[in-house]
């Protein structure tokens, strides 16, 4: 593929501006002093004070519930159960220590909960210490009843703990090795086995005598189980291609797996519409043994693309394998026999499937979807053997990452609306949901005062449509002009929504939004392509990312969109987004000063073959000439002559996802040029900031910098 040229953005502004003229669209006027200096209604804090669920599990027995919920960085867990689903805190962290607590599973018997606490190591193997805190700072295994009653235990160092079915064993990774321990005060962890490559997905069989795990080796991976009884491990129908994802039949005879053919070639954050096909095949847990089931079509679907899920494949009841495809161009659920043949499509529409959870008679799948409404999330069930999918929600509200208890009475979800934040909510049966810790919300959380965004669908440069969430001041008045500003999502496999988001690091950007909007900002957020949400074509579009930058095709389009706004200063727009979205906005600002005139670029990419590196370590430049020059044209490091709008650059100098090393180069260039800049570095701090104050200070920052260089500037 080559990359689309683009029209110089002079020949751009003039033809619109000529087009513009042409339907005799009125000038506005600027905004007053008197308007600019009015004081909102809420602060940054307040906006950003309820407290976040995530991490939502079922116990595979009875009817109990828990989930994390951080509260302005002090994270704890919750626990309710049925019948009347009273919600309860189980720990007592009282401190933001920015270590995050995940991978919570209940022990069978549902009276305990094993999580953990801690982040993941850098190439350094340093675990995430944002406190600088003298002390190493580790990821370790916890367990705490699940009624409270006793404080949270340390088991041992490790994480992706898996209890077995029978509740006497717990498996779990250290450094890429598979260890074990009991839930005992006194036991000690060791290792279970010792393999070449590095562990995951650890799988218990149903009886659990065994455990199924994948080994992956760089660029091939297999499946393999362990038998405890005579400490005996073998890979399943090995191969050189990608191995993961298994699953066991309920009888623990047989494991289905994923096979991703190898691609060398194979790069991140450029399209990918085809691969070599993929397919399912199942082995027999035993001989090893394996046979094809299932493969994907060449075309459309041939890459394989995954879902918000524990697992990418479901053994259904009538041994029918449920998986993922984009056989249509959208992302779906379809089931196959265990024997073979064609799939049944389970949710077919032009939509797509995020959030997967499987019912424990699996009978059913119930998932979270925009089927009929492509910017909010709603929950639906569908039989594993196909039929008209059954809507669990619906509305103005957004519903993700649904389970099932283990009794099958009741889904639990989490919950969202354009004025209200996320929330953990339970249906039992077929009767309304209802909030699980409603009294955890702040009596100060202003959703009085937010606004409700609007869908808008506006040009592109290049002529594609491209969607987004309008956020108007509320006390606009007609005729008036303010400053705007655009946001951009990170990513960029991302869509922002018509409400707080299910992902916390978009929670707080869309909480942003409203306090920009509360200050008297027009605000713009744009799902701009190469995000999820409208289909493989949108998603895997041409020339995107580091084969071409075409997303600057709508960077251009929302600008040029506002600035013929009537409600709109034409001369006070400007752009903001961290990550991809820093990648954006500093291309926004280095390729089309002269529409935009200021951003805040939050940890952002500015040299492709940098972030390509980090993600592909063997990734050489040198070697992948062409490659490099396209990824260094796609890059706002080479625009920087024609950079002149101010900036203000924000990073953790421990990001795991964007070197830091990208601001440091970016800010050099900066410097040399002239070029009016601004930082906030958050030594220790990771990607997405653990420490709820560095939230603040980044967003009061942001806001600040709008307030002085769009909002206060000279007229």
């Amino acid at each position: 593929m080559s990359p689309r040229p683009l029209p110089p953005l002079r020949v751009v502004l003039v033809a619109c501006l000529l087009a513009l003229c042409t339907q005799g669209m009125p000038p506005g006027h600027r905004l007053a002093h008197a308007q600019a200096d009015a004081q909102t209604s809420f602060s940054i804090d307040q906006v950003l004070s309820a407290p976040f669920p995530s991490n939502l599990v079922a116990a595979p027995n009875g009817a109990a519930v828990a989930w994390v919920q951080n509260a302005e960085g002090v994270r704890n867990i919750w626990q309710a159960e049925g019948p009347d689903f009273g919600a309860q805190r189980i720990t007592n962290y009282t401190q933001d220590a920015g270590q995050p607590l995940s991978d919570l599973q209940f022990t069978p018997d549902g009276r305990q909960i094993v999580f953990v606490r801690g982040g993941s190591p850098n190439r350094q193997g340093e675990h995430p210490n944002p406190r600088s805190h003298p002390d190493p700072a580790e990821r370790a295994l916890w367990v705490v009843d699940a009624d409270g009653a006793t404080a949270p235990r340390r088991l041992a160092e490790g994480h992706a703990p898996t209890m077995a079915p029978n509740g006497g064993r717990l498996a779990f990774l250290r450094e890429g090795q598979v260890w074990h321990t009991t839930l005992g005060p006194d036991a000690e962890a060791e290792p279970l086995f010792t393999i070449r490559g590095s562990a995951g997905q650890l799988r218990w069989s149903p009886s659990g005598d065994r455990l199924a795990f994948v080994s992956d080796r760089g660029d091939h991976s297999f499946v393999g189980v362990y038998a405890r009884a005579d400490s005996s491990l073998h890979y399943l129908d090995p191969s050189v291609d990608q191995d993961s994802n298994p699953v066991w039949s309920p009888d623990g005879a047989q494991i289905a797996f994923l096979r991703i053919p190898h691609e060398r070639d194979d790069l991140p954050f450029m399209p990918e519409r085809e691969a070599l096909p993929w397919s399912i095949r199942v082995a027999d847990a035993t001989t090893g043994d394996g046979q094809e089931v299932w493969k994907a079509d060449e075309g459309s679907g041939s890459a394989f693309q995954g879902l918000s899920a524990p697992n990418q494949l479901f053994w259904g009841a009538g041994d029918r394998i449920v998986f993922p495809w984009e056989k249509t161009g959208w992302l779906h659920l379809y089931s196959v026999p265990l024997g073979g043949g064609p799939a049944t499509h389970l949710t077919p529409g032009n939509f797509e499937v995020q959030f997967v959870a499987m019912t424990p008679d699996r009978q059913a799948m119930v998932i979270a979807s925009n089927q009929g409404d492509i910017d909010r999330r709603h929950l639906w069930r569908v039989p594993v053997t196909g039929g008209t999918p059954t809507a669990l929600t619906s509305g103005a509200g957004i519903e993700w990452a649904p389970v099932v208890t283990g009794d099958g009475s009741a889904t639990a979800f989490l919950a969202s609306g354009a004025t209200q934040p996320a929330r953990a909510e339970i249906m039992v049966g077929d009767g309304t949901p209802q909030p699980l810790a409603p009294a955890s919300m702040p009596a100060d959380f202003p959703s009085d005062h937010l606004v409700t965004p609007e869908p808008v669908m506006f040009s592109a440069v290049d002529g594609m449509r491209i969607p987004g969430q309008l956020f108007r001041p509320p006390d606009l008045a007609p005729g008036e002009q303010r400053p705007a500003v655009i946001f951009f999502h990170g990513g960029s496999r991302r869509q922002m929504l018509l409400g707080f988001h299910y992902r916390g690091y978009y929670h707080n950007a869309y909480a942003l939004n409203q306090y920009l909007a509360s200050q008297g900002y027009v605000v713009l957020s744009v799902n701009y392509r190469s995000g999820i949400g409208y289909g493989l074509p949108f998603r895997e579009a041409l020339n995107y990312g580091a084969r071409g930058a075409s997303e600057f095709n709508d960077v251009l389009g929302a600008g040029l969109y506002l600035q013929h706004r009537p409600d709109v200063d034409p001369d006070r727009i400007g752009l903001w987004g961290g990550s991809y979205g820093g990648y954006l906005t500093a291309l926004g600002l280095a390729r089309a000063s002269d529409l935009f005139a200021a951003g805040v670029d939050i940890h952002g990419v500015h040299d492709w073959n940098v972030v390509i590196e980090n993600f592909v370590p063997s990734y050489d430049p040198a070697a992948r000439a062409e490659a490099a020059r396209l990824a260094r044209q796609s890059s706002p490091m080479a625009y920087l002559d024609g950079w002149r709008s101010p900036v203000l650059l924000i990073h953790g100098d421990d990001d795991r996802n964007v070197p830091f090393r990208e601001t440091v180069d970016l800010v050099e260039q900066l410097r040399k040029r002239d070029v009016p800049f601004e930082q906030l570095v958050f030594p220790d701090e990771v990607h997405g900031f653990l420490l709820h104050e560095n939230w603040l200070r980044a967003y009061r920052a942001a806001a600040d910098f709008f307030d002085r260089t769009l909002r206060d500037g000279p007229e």
